[in-house]
């Protein structure tokens, strides 16, 4: 996809690895300057580092103080904030269990990052994308915020939340030039589904062929798959698409496989 970025400031949360770290490169590459954003400030780093024009910066996307800082420093280091993607989550990768034994430890750290940390990053960014008369989000939800699994119900309410969250923003933001959307992947090989379902003690190891046959393309997505989508979203000439949400599934939830 042939996209010019050149002069706009890209934020992406999460960008230390996986669809966060393939967004931000794909974006570099379109010439945007990029703000490795991400809870482990060593990967931010060591991922800026690579970049033609970034800047890391730590931060815990639950913190609204911190959030706040992040932002500030964005503004000061560019001048300006014109995309921010919300990529930042985690999800339950061992012990998932049904919501009658689901621990609430666990609930809470996944929504508090998932969603409360989402609604904390655009409340931010939102402000110096209005004073300067617009701007780009793209939130990164989920398929199963769409038709939802089991054993992650914390996982599965969270994105569920993002994506009417985004409609949300979108009908609010609208008229303050900010243009909103957001992606759901479907299986994507990062490292952790790569060690959940995938790797020797992985615990869904033994259901991954009868997992891939009910998704038409019979693979999961790269994370440059997903990138792209991205991209798309936040494309200058994608102009009149806000409050959307784009699936990007391989055809998961095209319809049943039998």
């Amino acid at each position: 996809m042939d996209v010019d970025l050149t002069g706009r400031v890209a934020f992406v949360t999460g960008a230390a690895g996986g669809i966060g770290r393939a967004t931000a490169e794909r974006m570099a590459a379109c010439g945007a300057a990029i703000v490795v954003a991400d809870i482990n400030g060593d990967g931010a780093i060591e991922v800026a580092g690579q970049l033609p024009k970034a800047i890391a910066i730590t931060v815990d996307i639950r913190d609204s103080d911190a959030v706040e800082a992040a932002v500030s420093k964005t503004v000061e280091s560019f001048g300006r904030l014109d995309i921010l993607i919300n990529n930042a989550g985690v999800n339950t990768f061992k012990d998932r269990v049904d919501i009658d034994a689901f621990p609430a430890e666990e609930w809470r750290r996944i929504v508090g990052i998932d969603l409360d940390g989402l609604y904390l990053m655009s409340k931010a960014a939102a402000k110096p994308m209005i004073a300067a008369g617009g701007g780009r989000i793209v939130n990164v939800a989920s398929v199963v915020g769409v038709t939802a699994m089991r054993l992650q119900s914390a996982f599965v309410a969270a994105k569920a939340g993002v994506i009417h969250l985004t409609r949300s923003m979108a009908l609010e933001l609208g008229p303050k030039g900010i243009i909103v959307n957001s992606i759901a992947p479907g299986s994507v090989m990062t490292e952790g589904t790569r060690q959940l379902f995938y790797g020797e003690d992985g615990s869904f190891r033994a259901q991954t062929a009868a997992f891939m046959k009910h998704i038409p393309l019979g693979r999961p997505a790269t994370v440059e798959e997903i990138a792209e989508g991205i991209l798309f979203l936040a494309a200058p000439d994608n102009s009149y698409m806000t409050g959307h949400l784009l699936m990007v599934d391989g055809g998961w939830t095209a319809g049943y496989m039998l």
